[in-house]
């Protein structure tokens, strides 16, 4: 299995406007624990890893630059809402910049909050990764 997956979201667009959907079964074989979206976003995001989560990031609107290390090497996507989306199947340290206007990104984790999960220092990812 991929540590970092790039999807599209079925995406059906009419005169209406457009409705994305995700199908949880479709891409992923855990259990949405917790869902949290970022918006006005004045400077750089993420920076950090968590234990034992698994993760889906949509950028609902605008445009975002995710970097994403995957213990091995670095992994950069321009997500471009509002089908775009990565799936992060195991820990990964992650990123994001370049937020447009009014951009959005959802994330939909594997995990509840739990602040003892939480790795700030890269050098201490690297050696947790390679476990």
């Amino acid at each position: 299995m991929e540590k970092i997956k790039r999807i599209k979201l079925p995406t059906h667009k009419d005169e209406r406007g457009q409705l994305s959907v995700v199908e949880f079964d479709s891409y992923v074989d855990w259990v949405p624990k917790r869902i949290y979206y970022v918006t006005d976003v004045k400077m750089d995001r993420g920076g950090h890893a968590v234990r034992g989560e698994k993760k889906i990031y949509i950028c609902v609107q605008g445009a975002i630059t995710a970097r994403l290390h995957d213990g091995v090497r670095w992994n950069q996507y321009m997500l471009h809402g509002p089908d775009d989306a990565l799936i992060m199947n195991e820990m990964c340290w992650r990123e994001f910049s370049n937020f447009s206007q009014g951009a959005v990104l959802l994330a939909i984790s594997s995990t509840n909050y739990d602040k003892d999960k939480y790795i700030f220092d890269m050098d201490q990812f690297l050696r947790e990764s390679k476990g």
